[in-house]
């Protein structure tokens, strides 16, 4: 299913229906903030219990009789939103565990999948595949859902009308919506350039290029944010507008850029940080290497920076859950109302909660996975400013005006197609593309496999 095809409209009315008869759904995605879209969503590993680790024999902690056991039992339909972002193993862990609780009822067709439980899964297979951190291309395909066992036994089905073509509009207008639409699918197909079967190098349409040679940074957010200080107290501004980049590092210098604009005070935020207990009894550990500067000179992805500035007003993203009833959830964006010392007020601008007020706390949080070989934990208000944001985390969003970032490229699987597919318009997408000799270009990578598309 393609991004334009409103499938997310698809979910709430199969809900809808089947729960108006007295059956039980589960909408689930994978994010918080894709979950929130479809009603009483929940992210898969919460709804199913399933492990952060897995591997190819790993099983959800699902006990036979408890609640979460008895509510698949009475369920009638679960819908999987965003699958094509899920590994593998995360599917597969669910039917085996499905498999084991529907057996002990005496279910042993070896042919069924989940236990026999119908299970939608929805998603745009042009969009970035599962996140593996240095890995090889042969790994990321291997790790998608068209490669699991699953795949094999699933019914396929396209929605193909574009639902986002603009239906009051001239005939001219929707002529050149599709024509955009068509692009960006050929694009994420890898159609667009010369033979695309890995990475290759296109041309961007010139009306979607910033070419101010003056300052193309200030050109860039001045298209996405004009008159951005007359709107600082207007929330519905900054709900669906965003500039992208690739990596943080450009992110960080954009969002730096912006809130040097606003007008008041800055009030600046510093964490606490310190190794876990656990790393204390470590006997080859040397504690004296981690002084709190090193600690506090880490920045992760995940994870909120050492020093925090922010201003009234100004945009900002949570980067962990908090409330998702709320609609408090990693990558909710809020708009500051006031700075306090303990607390942070905020406004919801995204995700179901839209205006409703909340109070943010510091926390503590401890980055997972193997980006540091090492344990520690940093309290500090888990936020992020969030005028532009990477590529990863605006998929599963619609926006209304988009400037991408191109100071280095993309650098995985569709990552340009997730980027240029987050607006309905042409007109509200600009693209800045900066080569490695710091001149304004044309031109810039694409990274399609086409193997992906091999089973659909």
């Amino acid at each position: 299913m393609s991004t334009l095809t409103c499938k997310t409209f698809l979910w709430k009315t199969l809900s809808t229906s089947i729960r108006s008869i007295g059956e039980i759904v589960l909408n689930v995605a994978l994010s918080s903030i894709a979950s929130l879209l479809i009603t009483g969503g929940r992210t898969t590993h919460s709804r199913f219990q399933i492990p952060l680790i897995l591997n190819e024999y790993s099983l959800c902690y699902i006990k036979l009789d408890n609640d979460v056991d008895k509510l698949i039992k009475k369920t009638r339909l679960i819908i999987w939103d965003e699958a094509p972002m899920v590994h593998r193993y995360v599917f597969e862990a669910l039917d085996r565990s499905m498999n084991d609780i529907f057996g002990s009822q005496g279910i042993t067709d070896s042919e069924m999948l989940f236990g026999g439980k119908v299970v939608i899964f929805g998603g745009d297979f042009r969009q970035i595949l599962p996140v593996i951190p240095n890995t090889s291309r042969q790994d990321i395909v291997n790790a998608s859902l068209s490669s699991s066992y699953i795949w094999e036994k699933c019914k396929f089905l396209r929605l193909t009308k574009n639902m986002r073509l603009p239906v009051d509009s001239q005939a001219s207008d929707i002529e050149q919506a599709k024509i955009f639409a068509n692009w960006l699918l050929d694009l994420g197909e890898g159609k667009v350039g010369s033979v695309n079967d890995g990475e290759v190098i296109i041309d961007i349409p010139d009306d979607l290029l910033i070419t101010d040679s003056t300052d193309p940074i200030s050109a860039l957010i001045e298209f996405v944010y004009p008159f951005i200080l007359v709107n600082v107290k207007n929330s519905s501004y900054f709900q669906e507008r965003a500039i992208l980049a690739p990596k943080n590092e450009v992110v960080q210098e954009i969002n730096d850029r912006l809130l040097s604009l606003f007008l008041g005070d800055e009030k600046e935020y510093l964490s606490s940080d310190s190794l876990c207990e656990s790393e204390h009894f470590h006997e080859q550990f040397d504690e004296t290497l981690y002084s709190p500067d090193v600690l506090n000179g880490l920045k992760l992805s995940g994870l909120p920076n050492h020093k925090i500035v922010l201003k009234v007003g100004v945009p900002v993203m949570l980067l962990m859950n908090i409330d998702q009833k709320s609609g408090l959830c990693n990558e909710t964006r809020l708009r500051v109302l006031s700075l306090g010392n303990r607390v942070i007020e905020a406004e919801i601008i995204s995700g179901s909660n839209i205006g409703s007020r909340t109070f943010i706390p510091r926390m503590s949080l401890t980055p997972t996975g193997k980006m540091i070989p090492f344990k520690f934990q940093r309290r500090q208000f888990p936020i992020v400013v969030c005028f532009a944001m990477t590529i990863n985390k605006s998929q599963g969003q619609s926006l209304s005006k988009v400037g991408l970032f191109l100071r280095q490229p993309v650098f995985t699987y569709g990552q340009l197609y997730v980027a240029l597919s987050r607006v309905k318009r042409r007109q509200c997408l600009k693209i800045l593309i900066i080569d490695g000799e710091s001149i304004i270009s044309n031109r810039t990578k694409n990274v399609v496999y086409k193997e992906v598309f091999g089973n659909l």
